[in-house]
């Protein structure tokens, strides 16, 4: 029963992301619905801003805490409606907050597990953490090597500090979400445009460059392990 109490958190949010998911709700922030309905939502928010602003925080915050997929849409939807610059902010926070949420709850669920085995994943990632903590948590948070969800729940079992990973999770978050809000923006200005959504939206400079930053960071670990690579095999030659 004691056992069952530190789990219980996460049990909550996993039936709380089960819920989101099964309400539906997050198909009404996909690009081509919110393309009907955007002039509607954009007037609403002028008239209740800060409410609307609550609202969005919240729900991304319900999102990242509960690990569900389509985090994305909810990133790409606050570009549609605010903009780069406070769809960042917004999402930035609300990801912050939901991966704060996350990690106390992993971490209440793991307990004191000091000298014990860790999971697969972790364990890949226990000896990069222990000899660089701070520049491997930043790393992880800035390159999307793994899921999101993962990477959090990972750091709550390795004990990452508190002040560590809220740094490194804002940084991070800043920079992902920066890059899908940008998208989403460029999103509303070109739908805005044609009125539709078509296979030549992807050729517009707005969401073209934004995809690519995407990508580019995809292939960031690729760069990283050449170039570490190369960095051990001239140490080698030098001795």
């Amino acid at each position: 029963m004691k056992r069952f109490r530190h789990f219980l958190p996460i049990v909550v949010l996993i039936a709380a992301g089960i819920a989101l998911l099964a309400s539906g709700v997050l198909n009404r922030f996909r690009p081509e619905n919110l393309a009907q309905e955007q002039a509607a939502l954009q007037a609403q928010i002028a008239l209740h801003p800060f409410l609307a602003a609550g609202a969005y925080v919240i729900a991304v915050t319900l999102a990242i805490s509960t690990g569900i997929p389509g985090v994305v849409v909810l990133i790409l939807a606050g570009g549609m409606l605010y903009g780069v610059w406070f769809g960042t902010v917004l999402s930035t926070v609300g990801v912050t907050l939901g991966a704060l949420i996350l990690f106390l709850a992993s971490r209440h669920a793991f307990g004191d597990h000091r000298g014990a085995r860790a999971p697969g994943l972790v364990e890949r990632l226990r000896g990069g953490y222990n000899a660089h903590p701070v520049s491997y948590t930043l790393f992880l948070r800035l390159v999307p090597v793994i899921p999101f969800g993962g990477v959090t729940v990972a750091l709550a079992w390795l004990r990452c500090p508190l002040w560590l990973f809220l740094t490194a999770t804002a940084v991070g978050g800043a920079v992902m979400t920066g890059v899908e809000t940008a998208l989403g923006a460029g999103l509303a200005k070109t739908i805005g445009q044609k009125q539709a959504v078509s296979a030549d939206i992807f050729t517009q400079p707005g969401v073209l460059i934004p995809l690519v930053a995407l990508g580019l960071l995809a292939l960031a670990p690729v760069l990283v392990a050449k170039w570490r690579a190369r960095t051990a095999a001239a140490r080698t030659d030098n001795v």
